[in-house]
């Protein structure tokens, strides 16, 4: 049986990931790390320049490779590399822009939230146009490596289908020739929400960005937030995200960093007369988890070098992979290639 390829892209940000990004992004990558797949991760620098205002920090870019490997991403087992060293994805990416339409990219969920942001209250806006046209550059991405598999968050599965729909629309008009991928949903037990908001999933663009806990937080930091995250008033530890989403959010950080069941954490505070134990504890245990994941990536960042020969060699590795789908579209579609 042939290997299933799984491919997923983090962008690099000064505020670097958060607990959400780990578990929504990483950890279900290195859990898929296995004979039985080819994963491709890599640093979308060039979805990061989507926003002219952003100012790319080469450091982003290396933090970023560590934080995969010391979340668990073996460079020896998942193809890690820039997406800017690949020009294919460029390439194939303006092919895609003319494969849609605007009507299909302006309905897109996260151009329309992300756009209101650009809009002045006299009714102007300066949207850029990175913002509308970056989903086909994701569709390349993904499209380039014949991939089965997108691991992705119930919000970007929209992006997935889209992808889907492009492929499918070019086959039938060139002829068999992308694969047309599967959005993997992450469970929902696994997403972590604000811990100010816990009806809104942990975002990097959070207007209090105490919900927000970041890989590279200090131990102060995540205390504070800890100590401050929204609970209710049912003085209760039970998970229930109907009733008790905060607290409900909470436990599923407890569960997930400690690895123990709900249901076993529940059983623990169930005699609890207020939630200050019980923070105190989740606090003991996302120090303990923060600690060791710091210790881990100290070490991918003292063996950088190593680790940049390796990327460096997966960047060529994928350009040759990816370089035979671009020149197959060249041809079928007209172009020199």
């Amino acid at each position: 049986m042939s290997k299933k390829i799984v491919l997923t892209g983090i962008q690099p940000t000064a505020s670097g990931l958060h607990l959400g990004n780990y578990f929504g992004a990483i950890k279900p990558l290195v859990d898929m790390q296995n004979d039985e797949n080819t994963l491709y991760a890599f640093v979308a620098d060039l979805h990061a320049i989507t926003n002219p205002d952003i100012k790319l920090n080469p450091d982003n870019k290396k933090n970023l490779i560590c934080t995969y490997v010391a979340a668990g991403v073996d460079p020896l087992k998942t193809i890690l590399f820039y997406q800017s060293d690949v020009p294919a994805h460029t390439q194939l990416g303006w092919v895609l822009i003319c494969s849609t339409t605007y009507g299909e990219l302006s309905r897109m969920t996260q151009f329309k939230d992300k756009s209101t942001k650009f809009s002045k209250a006299n009714g102007t806006a300066s949207i850029p146009t990175g913002l509308l046209v970056y989903p086909p550059l994701m569709s390349a991405d993904i499209l380039l490596y014949d991939t089965d598999f997108v691991p992705v968050g119930i919000d970007q599965k929209q992006h997935v289908e889209l992808t889907r729909n492009i492929a499918e629309r070019f086959n039938n008009k060139y002829g068999n020739t992308f694969v047309l991928p599967s959005a993997q949903i992450l469970k929902e037990s696994a997403k972590i929400f604000d811990l100010q908001d816990p009806t809104k999933k942990m975002s990097k663009s959070a207007s209090n960005q105490n919900g927000v806990i970041y890989l590279n937080d200090s131990i102060d930091t995540i205390t504070k937030k800890i100590k401050t995250a929204l609970t209710d008033n049912y003085n209760q530890v039970k998970y229930d995200r109907e009733k008790q989403p905060a607290i409900s959010n909470l436990i599923t950080v407890y569960s997930l960093l400690s690895g123990m069941a709900i249901s076993e954490i529940e059983k623990k505070f169930s005699k609890i007369s207020n939630y200050g134990e019980f923070k105190n504890e989740l606090t003991n245990v996302v120090i303990n988890w923060f600690e060791k994941f710091n210790v881990s990536f100290n070490k991918a960042q003292q063996q950088y070098d190593v680790l940049e020969k390796i990327i460096n060699n997966n960047a060529k590795k994928c350009q040759e992979i990816a370089g035979k789908k671009v020149k197959e579209v060249y041809k079928k579609i007209g172009l020199s290639y």
